[in-house]
C-alpha cells in the first residue's frame, strides 16, 4: 500500500516534577532542603531516510508520543531526561502544521533531522527556592507539559526523471527494461496505481533515479483518473520524460496526446511545464519503415521538440541512446543547479522580536491572561500547595501583572483566567 499523505498527532514528553525533600542525617536534626529538579521531557524529531519509501507506518500509528522526564529525588538528584522520539520518514516528506498551515520542515536530504515538538522543562526542586528568608521551602515546581501538535505529512518523491503519459503507453515496461524495478505490467489502462522508482545504471559508476507516475488523462488536474493524486511527485523531478504511444500517432496531428498531457501539467502547476523535457516515442517497432519514423521526427522538430527518441520498450530498440541522453541531461542540471545548504536553525542569528510577558483580555467581569511566560509559570505551579501559591502571587506582582489588572479596572471578586486555571482577584 503506497501512502503519500497522512495526518498524525505528536506529543513531546512532559518534564518531571521537582522534588520536595530535606536532609535526614544523624546528628543533624534540622537538615535543609535537598529536593532535586525533574528531568526534561523527550523531543519529537523527524529524520529522513532513503530506505523508507512510504508513510504507511504512520498511517497505522497516527499518535506518536515521546517519553516523559522522571521526577527529581532527594539528595539533589535530578530526574532522568525523557528519551527523544525519532520518527523516520521518506526523503521528500513535507511536515505541515494542520492548524496553522505553516510548513515546519521539508526533509530533502538523507539523514536530515528536524526538531518538531520540544519536550517540557523539568520542574525545579525545593532546593532551588531556598533563600535567606525562605530557609525551608516545602514546595517544588511541576514539570512543564511537552508540545502537542497536529501535523499533515505529505510525500513528494524525489527522482531525477519522471515518466508521464497516457495510461498504457508503456511507462512501466520501460522502467522494467532500463532498471531493476518490477512494476505491474498488463495490457489494460491504470495498471500502475502508485508511483514506482527505479535506479538506472550508466556504466559502472554513474546512475540516476526514474519515477513512473500513474497514467494521466484529460481532466486529471480536476480529479479524473488516478494521475491527479500523484502529479505532486513530478514537482520534485529534474526532468520530465513524455512517453507517447507511437502506434496511435495520427499524421494529421501527432502532437495531440503530448499537448493534452502538457496542458494537465500546466493546469496543476506552471512550474511543471518549465522543467527540462524529453520525448520518447514508444512502440516504434510498430512502424513498417524508417521513413515513417523520420517523418514523425521531422514534425516534432518543426514544433520545437528536438529532444526526441524513438524507442521500443518491448524489444529494446533505442533504449541505450535514451539512457545516455537522460544521463547527460541529468549531469548538466546537477552541475549547474544551485545546491541549497541546510544549516542548523538553532545557530542562525535571529533578530530579537519583542513579546510582552502577558496580555489582558476583558470579557464582562472575566479577565483572561495570555502570554508564553505567564502561561508557563502557571502550568508549573502546584496550586494545592499554599507556599507554592504564595510564590506564584509574588511572581505576578514582580512582573507587573497585578498593577496592570488594577489599571484595567478589575474589582475584588472578579475572575482571572490563565489557560485552564481560574482565580478570584483579591488585593
Amino acid at each position: 500500500m503506497f501512502t503519500d499523505r497522512v495526518k498524525i498527532e505528536v506529543r513531546a514528553g512532559k518534564g518531571g516534577d521537582g522534588a520536595v525533600s530535606f536532609r535526614r542525617e544523624k546528628y543533624i536534626p534540622k537538615g535543609g532542603p535537598n529536593g532535586g529538579d525533574g528531568g526534561k521531557g523527550g523531543d519529537i524529531l523527524f529524520k529522513a531516510e532513503r530506505r523508507i519509501g512510504t508513510l504507511i507506518e504512520l498511517y497505522f500509528h497516527p499518535h506518536q508520543r515521546a517519553t516523559n522526564g522522571e521526577n527529581g529525588q532527594g539528595s539533589n538528584k535530578t530526574g532522568k531526561e525523557g528519551e527523544d522520539l525519532i520518527i523516520k520518514v521518506p526523503i521528500g516528506t513535507i511536515v505541515t502544521d494542520a492548524v496553522s498551515g505553516l510548513v515546519l520542515a521539508d526533509l530533502v536530504i538523507e539523514d536530515q533531522i528536524v526538531n518538531i515538538a520540544r519536550g517540557g522543562q523539568g520542574g525545579k526542586g525545593n532546593y532551588r527556592f531556598k533563600s535567606s528568608v525562605r530557609r525551608r521551602p516545602r514546595f517544588a515546581q511541576k514539570g512543564e507539559p511537552g508540545e502537542e501538535k497536529k501535523l499533515v505529512l505529505t510525500l513528494k518523491i524525489i527522482a531525477d526523471v519522471g515518466l508521464v503519459g497516457y495510461p498504457n503507453v508503456g511507462k512501466s515496461t520501460l522502467l522494467s527494461r532500463i532498471s531493476s524495478a518490477k512494476p505491474k505490467i498488463a495490457n489494460y489502462p491504470f495498471t500502475t496505481i502508485s508511483p514506482n522508482l527505479g535506479v538506472v545504471k550508466v556504466g559502472d559508476v554513474k546512475s540516476f533515479i526514474v519515477a513512473d507516475i500513474p497514467g494521466l488523462i484529460e481532466g486529471a488536474h480536476r480529479g479524473l483518473g488516478l494521475g491527479d493524486k500523484f502529479l505532486k511527485h513530478i514537482e520534485r523531478t529534474k526532468i520530465i520524460l513524455h512517453i507517447i504511444d507511437a502506434s496511435k500517432l495520427i499524421k494529421d496531428n501527432p502532437l495531440a496526446d503530448l499537448k493534452v498531457i502538457q496542458n494537465e501539467l500546466k493546469n496543476f502547476s506552471e512550474e511543471l511545464v518549465k522543467k527540462p523535457t524529453l520525448i520518447a516515442l514508444n512502440k516504434c517497432d510498430f512502424f513498417h519503415s524508417l521513413e515513417e519514423i523520420e517523418d514523425f521526427k521531422r514534425i516534432f522538430k518543426e514544433k520545437g521538440f528536438n529532444n526526441l527518441y524513438c524507442i521500443s520498450a518491448l524489444t529494446g530498440m533505442g533504449l541505450k541512446e535514451l539512457i545516455y541522453g537522460l544521463s547527460s541531461m541529468v549531469d548538466d542540471i546537477v552541475n549547474n543547479e544551485d545546491v541549497e545548504i541546510f544549516k542548523d536553525e538553532s545557530k542562525k542569528e535571529i533578530l530579537h522580536q519583542f513579546e510582552p510577558k502577558f496580555r489582558i483580555t476583558k470579557k464582562d467581569n472575566i479577565y483572561e491572561i495570555s502570554g508564553k511566560e505567564i502561561e508557563k509559570i502557571s502550568v508549573m505551579t502546584n496550586f494545592n500547595n499554599e507556599e507554592a501559591t504564595e510564590y506564584f502571587q509574588k511572581i505576578i506582582k514582580k512582573i507587573g501583572l497585578e498593577k496592570a489588572l488594577i489599571k484595567e479596572g478589575i474589582q475584588e471578586g472578579d475572575l482571572v483566567k490563565i489557560k485552564e486555571k481560574s482565580f478570584y482577584f483579591f488585593h
